[in-house]
């Protein structure tokens, strides 16, 4: 298999080729199609253009209504919920379950101050727990304010504070003991118990899950739904794409090869790959789309540059004299090439997308220029924004 064979598998693979709606007319059914297409949407709390989670959808789709999206998290039965699968992600609720091996191993995984509280306050996370079961959903002020109702502090051993809840709720979400029922408008996270976030059919896999004894077979999911959703990858990407330890995906790359699911395939300059048995093969792929950071086409380097030849960090968290192209930067697919990268801010104040840099690709074709104008000016009108402002080159 030819690179550019390569890229316009994943390009396909990732729902980039499937038609979009009339601009502003998606339904939740081609929201379900996009998820079920990417099986997993990143989550950050960067809001300069918009909130990362919409905009895979926008790529996919082009203008449509966030609420759509708002509606498959926060509603029930829900279509997606959240939780650590390639970092802080949207994904279906029968995903949820396969990730247990990761709640497990929350109280050694999980960051210092959850884990603190576990160990010097176990009876204190628990009565978080139950506050959230009892009250849920709740965001972390709310759980505050019910345990000042019915856990008064106190100045002996008892006493607790914000901090305290807050680290007690993200360990009991890492650990799986609790649920996100959504977000608030403020990106707040609304704590749940299991059973009110879970769709109905499958609140048992949910509240009742096996121990490690299923980790093998929970692996061959998680790597079964990378390798739809890449087409083509290596170990590395389809091992990265829900964050499991390449020994894990191994064995169960080499089920899915004994099942006839994946096929090994050779692709010049990358790794050993394996293209997934019921991928599509286009002949040709013409893609236009402005891609989040965080979206999970290029979410893997070694496979962005391996393929697209494209090197590419995310440089948010790079302080200002040392980035390269800028602070929230889009590259630009055109074709089935990634041609550009677009320093990206929604002025909303002004009522400006303001496009601060582009830095083209070697070989960018003439014609992707005009295109990603278009792109911007229908990116202002998705956003509600009058007008783009793009720095000159």
């Amino acid at each position: 298999m030819s690179r550019a064979q390569a890229r316009r598998v994943a390009i396909a693979a990732q729902g980039f080729l499937d038609p979009r709606p009339a601009p502003f007319t998606a339904t939740m059914r081609h929201v379900q199609r996009v998820v079920d297409r990417v099986g997993v949407i990143q989550i950050d709390s960067v809001n300069v253009l918009t909130r990362s989670q919409y905009l895979p959808l926008f790529a996919r789709l082009g203008p449509y209504d966030t609420t759509l999206l708002d509606r498959a998290r926060d509603r029930a039965p829900r279509r997606l919920v959240e939780y650590w699968a390639h970092e802080a992600s949207l994904v279906p609720p029968s995903t949820w379950p396969l990730l247990d091996f990761r709640m497990r191993a929350a109280a050694e995984k999980a960051w210092g101050g959850m884990r603190r509280i576990l160990q010097e306050r176990p009876d204190f996370v628990d009565v978080v727990q139950a506050e959230v079961e009892t009250r849920g959903p709740m965001t972390a002020r709310e759980v505050e304010v019910a345990l000042e109702h019915d856990q008064p502090r106190s100045t002996d051993h008892w006493g607790w504070n914000w901090s305290e809840v807050k680290q007690a709720l993200e360990y009991l979400f890492w650990a799986g003991r609790i649920s996100s029922a959504g977000r608030t408008s403020q990106f707040e996270r609304r704590y749940a118990a299991l059973s009110a976030t879970a769709p109905p059919a499958l609140r048992s896999a949910w509240t009742h899950r096996p121990g490690e004894e299923a980790d093998p077979d929970r692996f061959v999911e998680l790597v079964r739904i990378a390798a739809r959703a890449h087409g083509v990858g290596t170990e590395l990407c389809l091992a990265d794409y829900f964050r499991i330890r390449r020994e894990d995906a191994r064995p169960a790359i080499a089920r899915l090869v004994a099942q006839g699911e994946l096929v090994p395939v050779t692709v010049p300059g990358w790794k050993p790959a394996w293209l997934h048995a019921d991928a599509r093969l286009p002949r040709r792929a013409h893609a236009e789309a402005l891609l989040s950071p965080f979206d999970s086409l290029v979410w893997q380097r070694e496979r962005i540059h391996a393929l697209w030849d494209f090197h590419y960090r995310i440089e948010i968290y790079t302080p200002a004299h040392k980035r390269v192209h800028g602070y929230y930067v889009l590259p630009f697919l055109f074709g089935d090439a990634l041609v550009a990268r677009c320093d990206l801010k929604a002025d909303r104040a002004a009522g400006v997308l303001r496009c601060h840099r582009v830095t083209w690709e070697p070989g960018a074709p003439a014609e992707a220029r005009p295109a990603l104008v278009a792109n911007l000016e229908t990116m202002a009108d998705w956003l509600g924004l009058s007008r783009i402002d793009v720095a000159a080159a």
